[in-house]
């Protein structure tokens, strides 16, 4: 088959973990994505970066840069001005940044671009906690800033935020509670589900060079708090938690046949985007029709596969956004995936790392070489960001699609599903929805956390620090109980 010289295909990937906590260097953000661009330029056996013409990159947390891309593309030689782009924030950007520049490399808007991203947490950390800034590059003054990729979507609504509702270490595991009692489970009948999950998780990083943390552990081993993997939000214990504190870079090299010929990249090195899609849930959680699904996921997944020509049992690699249990339970519910199957190519972000909004550069790059050592078979990315809120997905084989790159933006069908509304100043009572009791560093309940649903369909939070109360909700099951919340949101348990 002749292939469109303007067809996207990935010709190399790289990653890497420094590890400042075994004695490695410190590395600013901007020159772990020079390490790993460089990386996914030998991959590729490409010697000269000058065929790049576009550096894209992953909206960072550790440093804020103001033309981050620029930098990468003058300490790599790339020996030219570049187009220059930088996400918007969230999870699902390194697959957003895919699919986008899948369509810009078919249209001819570009022709050889490197996606990038790091964090450099640990090392910004250290530095806060000393109450200074890293020595990192600060750029002149009147730096055009680069331009942004994708729309940021407001995710907190004002009736979560007034309540201090806006940690993801504290919504995933409202929803974890929310799916199992959905499920008809007890805790006891659930946490073993959980833990058998996170142990198979743990051994696909176990042997991925890559992984931060590089040990297997057993279903009781994640499940039981103990002195170092203490209760965070109840139901999860420290290691079911995404693993921020890392220092890692991934970065993938994606150009047009037409320019991978040129280059001479060997032909068992290409990988294809055969399909992508991107799309968001109601963007407040308070909004939600239920919160033990997310149908936008399904929506989104099922756009991708079809324009791939594809269905889910066609897909021989997985990769699920995994940075709480309850997402990877949600993603393969929705996509029609068992959870006993392969659903991760690094071990997820609790074991493999979790870089902030990079960790899917980590999965697009385990893919590629997935399916490199697996000619003829097909994958399936999906990035999530925010609360099980935004969604992008990639289908990939190294067979070329038959009709060009596609793309999908169900929106509209997902902005047409059911809703909630919101009653922030509720004075009364509720029934509880869901709930989850946030633990100290000292492993010890703080704090109590609730979605309740009025009597009319409303959904309202609240929150309690009762002793008692919170008790009751690390021993008992209070879905279903019913609650009395005072107007300022504080939340007591009814006979």
């Amino acid at each position: 088959m002749s292939l469109d010289p303007r067809t996207p295909v990935i010709i190399g990937v790289g990653q890497r973990s420094q590890r400042v906590d075994r004695g490695e260097p410190e590395l600013e953000p901007v020159d772990l994505m020079v390490v790993a661009g460089q990386a996914a330029l030998e991959d590729a056996s490409v010697t000269d970066a000058a065929a790049i013409d576009s550096v894209r990159t992953v909206g960072l947390l550790s440093w804020r840069y103001t033309d981050p891309g620029s930098l990468v593309a003058e300490r790599l030689g790339v020996g030219h001005p570049v187009d220059s782009g930088i996400s918007a924030m969230g999870g699902n950007s390194p697959q957003m940044l895919l699919n986008q520049t899948a369509l810009d490399i078919q249209a001819g808007e570009v022709s050889c671009v490197l996606l990038a991203g790091a964090e450099s947490w640990r090392t910004r950390s250290k530095y806060r906690a000393a109450g200074e800034n890293p020595p990192w590059t600060t750029e002149p003054e009147g730096t055009e800033p680069a331009r942004e990729i994708g729309t940021a979507v407001e995710m907190n609504h004002e009736a979560e935020t007034a309540l201090g509702i806006f940690l993801p270490i504290q919504v995933y595991p409202m929803f974890e509670q929310a799916r199992r009692h959905h499920l008809g489970r007890t805790m006891d009948e659930h946490l073993p589900i959980l833990g058998g999950l996170w142990s198979r998780f743990s051994e696909v990083a176990a042997k991925n060079p890559h992984a931060w943390i590089q040990e297997a552990m057993t279903p009781e081993e994640i499940v039981t708090p103990s002195p170092t993997n203490r209760m965070v939000g109840m139901p999860y214990t420290k290691v079911m938690n995404s693993n921020n504190a890392v220092e890692q870079s991934a970065a993938v090299l994606v150009c047009s046949v037409e320019v991978a010929e040129r280059l001479g990249v060997p032909r068992d090195r290409w990988v294809f985007p055969l399909a992508g899609s991107d799309a968001h849930e109601h963007p407040y959680v308070s909004h939600r029709d239920t919160l033990y699904t997310a149908p936008a996921v399904g929506i989104a997944g099922r756009a991708a596969l079809a324009e791939a020509g594809l269905t889910i049992d066609d897909i021989d690699h997985v990769d699920l956004y995994s940075c709480f249990p309850v997402a990877v339970q949600v993603g393969a519910d929705e996509l029609g995936l068992d959870l006993d199957r392969q659903l991760t190519l690094t071990g997820g972000l609790s074991f493999a790392g979790g870089p902030w909004n990079n960790y899917v550069m980590h999965s697009i790059a385990a893919m590629v070489d997935a399916l490199r050592d697996d000619p003829g078979s097909t994958g399936l990315v999906w990035a999530n960001g925010g609360y099980l809120t935004k969604h992008a997905f990639g289908i990939y084989s190294t067979e070329p699609p038959a009709e060009g790159f596609r793309h999908a933006h169900p929106q509209d069908e997902i902005d047409a599903l059911p809703s909630r509304e919101v009653a922030p100043d509720h004075d009364g009572e509720a029934t509880v929805e869901t709930w989850t009791v946030m633990h100290g560093k000292d492993g010890q309940p703080e704090q109590g956390i609730v979605a309740m649903l009025l009597d009319d369909g409303r959904r309202a939070w609240g929150t309690t620090d009762d002793a008692d109360t919170l008790a009751t909700m690390v021993a008992e099951d209070i879905i279903g109980r019913r609650v009395h919340r005072t107007a300022e949101g504080r939340v007591s348990l009814l006979d």
